[in-house]
């Protein structure tokens, strides 16, 4: 069985916000040399698909596009066990919207051959953007279920647990399959090994340019953007403090009254 997972490095969303800084131009958060990290849900997606390789055997792909800084990423889902990695990198593709994340990923794996899973996280851990996954089922002309938490083998297909507003959803699905996964107790990422980070740091990670993967121009970039960010802004806080004269009476008195007019009780 062959698992491609999608990572994506995003900055650590964990930031405090005191440090969140946005570029006015590119309209994206502004990296400061800020720690970068695997977009949280990727990660629960790679830890799923190390799960079913320790199960049931198979070989775990990792594929990202992104900035030639992912390889880092990349590299420490090979120390968590992930037999081989690659990277697709080109200034072409930068500014590129889900349709054109989701392109490339296709192409790349097609250059990657055959694949029985694709595992995508559920929502990214920057933008929240839940489309990639489908988007990229579509164009590998595979079915699709989104929000997974659990997937066990099942009469030669897999039985997956999906997570709606009550429960679950039991979805019995048959490679080829795309899924999105979310977090659950059964897929929290293991810490890897420093013998298997250092083994991780040898390791050959191809890196593919647009060129590489005969990538359609028109399809990728920022001329390709269906939805354009038109402001992207930092919230402001504010808060203000009233203080209630009188006994001890009066002041609950006053301060009921005053939920009240705000409509919070």
């Amino acid at each position: 069985m062959r698992i491609v997972v999608c990572l994506k490095q995003i900055i650590d969303p964990e930031l405090p916000a005191t440090q969140f800084r946005i570029d006015a131009e590119s309209k994206r958060q502004q990296s400061d040399n800020h720690p970068l990290v695997i977009s949280p849900y990727d990660e629960n997606a790679l830890e799923l698909a190390l799960k079913l390789k320790e199960q049931t055997g198979g070989h775990v792909t990792l594929l990202s596009v992104g900035q030639p800084s992912a390889v880092s990423a990349l590299r420490k889902g090979l120390a968590m066990g992930a037999d081989e990695a690659a990277l697709i990198t080109d200034p072409a593709i930068e500014g590129s919207d889900a349709f054109g994340v989701a392109t490339a990923l296709a192409r790349g794996i097609e250059k990657l051959g055959h694949a029985d899973l694709v595992l995508c996280g559920c929502e990214s851990g920057d933008w929240a953007d839940r489309i990639v996954g489908p988007i990229l089922a579509e164009t590998l002309h595979i079915p699709c279920v989104t929000f997974i938490a659990r997937l066990e083998k099942h009469n030669g297909g897999f039985l997956a647990h999906r997570v709606v507003e009550d429960g679950y959803e039991l979805w019995e699905v048959v490679p080829p399959v795309l899924l999105t996964i979310l977090s659950d107790e059964t897929n929290t990422p293991r810490y890897p090994k420093v013998k298997d980070i250092m083994a991780a740091s040898r390791k050959s990670i191809p890196t593919w340019s647009g060129a590489d993967l005969d990538l359609d121009a028109s399809r990728i970039g920022k001329a390709a953007v269906r939805a354009e960010v038109q402001e992207l802004t930092v919230p402001t806080q504010e808060s203000r403090c009233q203080l209630l004269e009188g006994e001890p009476e009066e002041q609950v008195a006053m301060l009921v009254a005053r939920l009240r007019e705000r409509k919070v009780i």
